[in-house]
């Protein structure tokens, strides 16, 4: 069975999608993307992609490209039509066709949008055998990390350090200071030597993950505290345990860090425990795509 892509109002056979030479999403990276898991025909976290898809919009002054009732509708015709029930739906924005200019088109041009999804294992059943490895390498990229735009060279050259370094994420931080930023594609958590739940405040410096966020709601639920608070690569040398979240890594911990164990170098308690908490979240009710 073909692939079927969304491109610009029509449903295609994946093969035969494509843009024009001159979309400014190609041409200078004009645009913004999200990503939503599709778990047992079901979309996890919806709204939370779609706002944060509305806001990033606004930062960049580019207009939704369909109501939020269409592209919710969409996104669910693309899942239906490729039969997929586990899976990744990859949607994208650009400021659409115009000739090559750096400033906005003089008139305003309709906005590309691009909807694709491929299939990927379901939820993992145990932490274990989940977890891997991450180094640190210094943050490049530009300064408003929080706009989720599909300008990523900087993250694509740092998670093929990570790859080549037999690492599944490249932890980031500020050359100045040594403040641990996020991860090149998901954001970053540790448990600190005090046993406190840490991560990043929320800043131009990161993206507002939504799995991030998500999974502090299911913490405040469940009455578990955490601090948003900044901390150093000297922390994470001390890091009782250490664990990322996306929308594909879910929570998925790191059990070593620039070839040094974390904590003992197995999932440690708390990990496990927010790992069985997520599962549940994605595991409850949601929209169904089917």
């Amino acid at each position: 069975m073909s692939r079927i892509a969304y491109v610009n109002g029509r449903y295609v056979p994946q093969r035969d999608a494509s843009v024009n030479v001159e979309d400014r999403g190609y041409q200078f990276g004009d645009g913004i993307y999200e990503v939503v898991h599709l778990y047992n025909g079901r979309f996890i976290d919806e709204d939370r992609h779609l706002d944060r898809l509305e806001r990033s919009l606004r930062e960049i002054r580019l207009p939704m490209p369909l109501t939020r009732a269409a592209l919710s509708t969409v996104l669910l015709e693309v899942a239906r039509r490729n039969r997929v029930t586990e899976g990744l739906l990859y949607m994208q924005v650009t400021r659409g066709v115009a000739r090559r200019d750096h400033p906005f088109p003089a008139k305003p041009v309709p906005p590309a949008l691009v909807i694709t999804v491929k299939r990927i294992p379901a939820y993992p059943a145990s932490i274990e055998n989940w977890g891997g490895a991450a180094i640190t390498l210094p943050d490049l990229r530009w300064a408003r990390r929080d706009i989720k735009s599909v300008n990523l060279l900087p993250n694509v050259l740092a998670r093929q350090a990570a790859r080549e370094q037999g690492a599944i994420e490249a932890i980031l931080y500020e050359e100045a200071t040594g403040t641990i930023t996020e991860g090149a594609a998901t954001s970053f958590w540790i448990v600190d030597a005090s046993g406190a739940i840490r991560t990043r405040a929320l800043s131009h410096a990161i993206l507002p993950g939504c799995t991030r966020g998500a999974l502090m709601a299911e913490l405040k639920e469940a009455g578990i505290a955490w601090d948003e608070r900044d901390y150093t690569l000297e922390d994470l040398k001390q890091a009782r345990e250490a664990f990322i979240t996306s929308a594909t890594s879910f929570v998925k911990p790191i059990l070593k860090i620039d070839g040094t164990p974390v904590g003992d170098g197995k999932p440690g308690p708390v990990t496990r425990q927010l790992f069985d908490i997520f599962a549940r979240h994605v595991k409850g009710p949601a929209r169904n795509a089917a």
